[in-house]
């Protein structure tokens, strides 16, 4: 399943993400963003249950944005599940 979910609150202004049917993260891609991070992100993520990495991230907080890209890519993730 693919989705291209527009963030809210973060630099990033999108995450393109692919999850195979068992579950698991194959490719996500950042639009914009700390390249980075975003890009660390992304290489640590991919192989993983979307389940697990949604757990792990949510709630992360950047500065007193209320939200951050990893906590965007949880939300995103939630969406898909």
């Amino acid at each position: 399943m693919k989705k291209s979910y527009v963030t809210r609150g973060t630099c990033s202004r999108a995450i393109n993400i692919d999850v195979d049917d068992a579950g698991i993260i194959r490719s996500v891609e950042f639009v914009g963003g700390c390249a980075g991070n975003t890009a660390g992100i992304s290489k640590l993520v991919v192989g993983m249950k979307a389940s697990e990495v949604a757990d792990r991230l949510r709630g992360t907080q950047c500065g007193p944005r209320g939200t951050s890209c990893p906590d965007q890519l949880a939300r995103a993730l939630d969406e898909m599940a």
